[in-house]
Parts: C-alpha cells; structure tokens; sequence
C-alpha cells in the first residue's frame, strides 16, 4: 500500500497543521446530505469527520491510525482498492485528500461506490490546460509538482467512474487546514520546517528540489520580488486552486 508507507514515513507531523477547515468541512458535510451512516476512506487521524453521525474509518497507515484522537471513530486497517464491506451497507463514504495516495485510485473509486450509496470525495484537478500555474508555489518554484500527478486520473474520468458531479472548492486565505495550497496568501509558512513535514508533495519531490524552492522563495520574500509577482492576492478572502469535491 504506498500511500500508507508514504504516511509511516510522514504522518508524524500531521498533528501539528492538519485540522479541520471549517468552511471546507461545511461544503463536505452539505454534501453528504442526510446520510447517518458515513464510512470515512483514507481517513487519517480524523479531521472532517462529522461529530454528528456513525462514522466508520478506514486507514492504512499505522502511524497515522495512532494520531487518532480518544473518542473518534473506528478505524479499519485497510486500503480503499479492497474495502472489507458489504454492497450498499453505508449511507454514505467520504475521501478527503487522499485519493492521489492510493496504488489504483479509480479501483477505490468503484469500491466507494459498491459500500454506499453516496459518495463525496475531495480530490484535485488537473484536466484544466496549464493547471500547475494556477498556484504560484508550483509555476514559480516547484516545476516537480508536475510529475508528482503525472499518473493521476483526469477528474473527468474519477467523475465519470462514480457518475458524479463536480464542484469547486475555493481555499480561504486563513486556512486552519496545513494542505499544500493552504499558504497561498501567507508565503512566509512555506519556509517553516515543521508546516512542509505535513505536506505529502516535499516527500515526493525529494530534498534537493525542496531545498531549491525554499531558497528561492525566501530570497523573493527577502527580495521584495515575491509581492511584486502576487501583490493581487492580498485582496482575495479565498483562491481556486484546483481542490475539487466529486459527489455521486
């Protein structure tokens, strides 16, 4: 399972940035509807779990199961390519950032949608023509990022799979979510140590290409050159920067 040796690896330094974002775990919540029974694939240590329903989780990662807070919900040690489930036996199964860390993700798509009967999954676009622009951190600093997708299944094909639609998820500028694109307006927090150790996309680069970018980026923010380039964004309360929510 090489999302979960990816997390034994990481996840260590979940705890520290990744929480829930409130706004995006409103439009995750809405669309699970009126769903009571919510099975939770690639959960992590839990956040965007609704306190309010039965919620089964499934990981694969050990270290990332240990995170899990006294009182969450259950967690199954398993992969989403192979759900140890029934047909039909959830309301509803959610996937939060996850889906590009799975071995086969259209597989774990199809089984989604075998154990319930709705399915929201918050993933990424990269079918638009240039998308790796639309974030400043990739088009300026971290050309890689390209590569680390290049395998991924266009979000057409992830839609079409569990005949979902699609809606765009906008990212506020005060993210309390530590994701890769949480920074956007406060470039400063990509310098930080412990705030890149819980983005996935530094592991998977690799150390020279990090280093790069880091140094860059804060000979820019030293420079002045950085908010020459971005000075626009400081009038924006949240960015579109290609998160994605299937709902089927």
């Amino acid at each position: 399972m090489p999302g979960a040796r990816l997390y034994d690896a990481i996840g260590g330094a979940y705890t520290a940035t990744r929480r829930t974002e409130p706004r995006i775990a409103a439009q995750i919540w809405d669309a699970l509807g009126d769903a009571r029974t919510v099975l939770n694939v690639g959960a992590g240590t839990g956040s965007y779990e609704p306190a309010d329903r039965d919620v089964t989780a499934v990981e694969p990662s050990a270290v990332m199961r240990g995170q899990r807070p006294a009182g969450s919900a259950p967690c199954v040690a398993a992969a989403a390519e192979s759900l140890p489930f029934g047909d039909r036996c959830f309301d509803a199964a959610m996937a939060v950032s996850t889906v590009h860390h799975w071995r086969d993700p259209m597989a774990g798509l199809r089984e989604m949608r075998r154990v319930a009967r709705r399915v929201v999954v918050l993933t990424f676009d990269t079918d638009e023509p240039g998308w790796q622009d639309r974030f400043w951190l990739t088009r300026d600093y971290l050309p890689e990022f390209a590569t680390v997708l290049a395998g991924f299944p266009p979000l057409a094909a992830m839609a079409g799979a569990i005949d979902a639609r699609v809606e765009p998820v906008p990212v506020p500028w005060d993210c309390a979510d530590g994701l890769f694109e949480a920074y956007w307006r406060r470039p400063a927090a990509y310098l930080e140590d412990h705030v890149r150790r819980a983005m996935s996309v530094w592991a998977k680069v690799g150390p020279e290409a990090e280093r790069r970018a880091v140094r860059n980026l804060g000979d820019d923010l030293g420079s002045g050159r950085w908010a020459e380039r971005n000075g626009d964004l400081a009038a924006l309360d949240a960015a579109d920067l290609g998160l994605r929510l299937l709902m089927a």
